[in-house]
């Protein structure tokens, strides 16, 4: 998760240059959730835009309209070509929001300004009309994988459609010339599931924005904290399916044999008024800015992290920016970016146990805390990298829509003509910064 304000974007821009000879993209981006709000398919949208604005190409937004604008409030990327529809708020996921459909209004405008490619990045309801109205077009079309939703259903006590809404997903993504997954692991994954086309699009850091320079001894003052105490540290919605009361646990646990060290919950959503009461002595601070978000996670020692329901974990990426070690299942982004007592510390998938007393034994060895702190950056990747394999992936789809191969998925949700498939086992993952 991240605050992502516009001014949490700025720095991209100045890393990005524009291309020399490829012609500029024209580009639909099409997107239940934007920035300014705040859950990590946001913050994927706004460094996407930024990054294909930066390196040359044209960026039209298609979203829901957000609530600061129903208040008259501006929203960020206000500049952007933007087509707004209407949206509705999750049941039970406060600040989530799905987009209407909007086929015919798609249709219309794409009809008179056909984009050269269209990206869609969520499944809802406005990302399902998107991607019928661009088949029945014929543009060439990206989707990107950010949701468990299947896997959420368990957490909203819906598990029984959890199957329904998988076959859904690989419906929805068979449809697409090119499927971007965040890491190789889930590339592999849909494609065993029957999803096509799968390719890895991984996700960036702001080296500037996140750094150990922003820690804070008086942020550490405020939270209680002597300078020899220990402060775990969890960034994110405050959502069920985030195994928040895990963290406190594995806290608790330490608290126990170094009593002083302090638990920082940062974020807000549905959990937050039911963790304030369970656990007054959890400091939550809500939403923060940009800006206090870099000295929140710089100022901690340790990053808790036990969610299983990530398809990448953009957090994870920005605490070891910051120079924090992280704990995690062995899994999505924990997996990518961490090397076992190197950087950080990797848990059994699943073993709630063993993350519990994994927290514990990290804590209590400071050698080992301080080692890893001086690695934790070491193999976070730029946002640079990143775009450059998704523009590459653009067009490669036009190439793939241009040859004229269908996309339409039979009965059984796989696609009658694969066209120039190529598994996820030669996707183009991200380069390393």
């Amino acid at each position: 998760m991240n605050t992502a304000h516009p001014s949490a974007f700025d720095g991209l821009l100045q890393d990005l240059s524009p291309p020399a000879g490829d012609k500029p993209l024209r580009i639909a981006l099409v997107t239940e959730t934007f920035p300014p709000e705040v859950n990590g398919v946001a913050m994927t949208a706004g460094r996407v835009v930024n990054g294909l604005l930066a390196a040359g190409h044209k960026v039209h937004i298609v979203r829901p309209v957000q609530p600061e604008e129903n208040r008259g409030r501006l929203a960020s990327f206000a500049d952007l070509p933007t087509t707004l529809v209407r949206g509705i708020g999750v049941p039970g996921y406060n600040g989530i929001r799905f987009g209407l459909p909007a086929g015919r209004t798609l249709l219309r405008n794409w009809q008179q300004q056909p984009p050269d490619v269209v990206h869609v990045l969520t499944e809802g309801p406005l990302g399902w009309s998107a991607v019928r109205a661009a088949s029945k077009l014929k543009l060439p079309l990206v989707g990107g994988y950010h949701t468990h939703f299947d896997r959420y259903t368990e957490h909203y006590r819906f598990g029984f459609l959890r199957q329904v809404v998988s076959n859904y997903l690989v419906r929805f993504h068979n449809r697409c010339h090119i499927n971007l997954a965040p890491t190789q692991e889930l590339a592999d994954a849909l494609t065993r599931q029957g999803m096509r086309q799968v390719r890895v699009m991984s996700r960036g850091v702001d080296r500037t924005l996140f750094h150990p320079q922003h820690r804070s001894q008086a942020l550490r003052t405020q939270w209680g904290v002597g300078k020899d105490d220990l402060v775990l540290l969890c960034v994110g919605r405050l959502a069920a399916e985030k195994q928040l009361d895990l963290v406190v646990r594995a806290w608790e646990a330490v608290r126990q044999h170094l009593p002083y060290t302090r638990l920082v919950l940062v974020g807000g959503g549905p959990e937050y008024h039911r963790l304030a009461r369970s656990y007054p002595d959890v400091i939550l601070t809500g939403p923060v800015n940009t800006s206090d978000l870099s000295a929140h996670y710089a100022s901690a020692d340790l990053f808790v992290f036990a969610s299983m329901s990530e398809t990448f974990g953009n957090v994870v990426q920005e605490a070891l920016a910051s120079g924090v070690p992280v704990i995690g299942f062995d899994y999505a982004a924990a997996r990518e970016l961490i090397t076992h007592r190197v950087n950080g510390i990797l848990v059994p998938f699943g073993d709630q146990e063993a993350f519990v007393q994994a927290t514990l034994a990290t804590a209590l060895d400071a050698p080992l805390l301080r080692q890893m702190a001086r690695n934790a950056g070491s193999n976070c990747r730029s946002w640079k990298s990143v775009i450059d394999a998704l523009i590459a992936d653009y067009r490669d789809a036009i190439s793939i829509a241009g040859a004229g191969h269908p996309v339409h998925p039979d009965r059984s949700g796989h696609q009658a003509d694969a066209g120039s498939e190529r598994s996820s086992a030669h996707a183009r993952p991200a380069q390393n910064a």
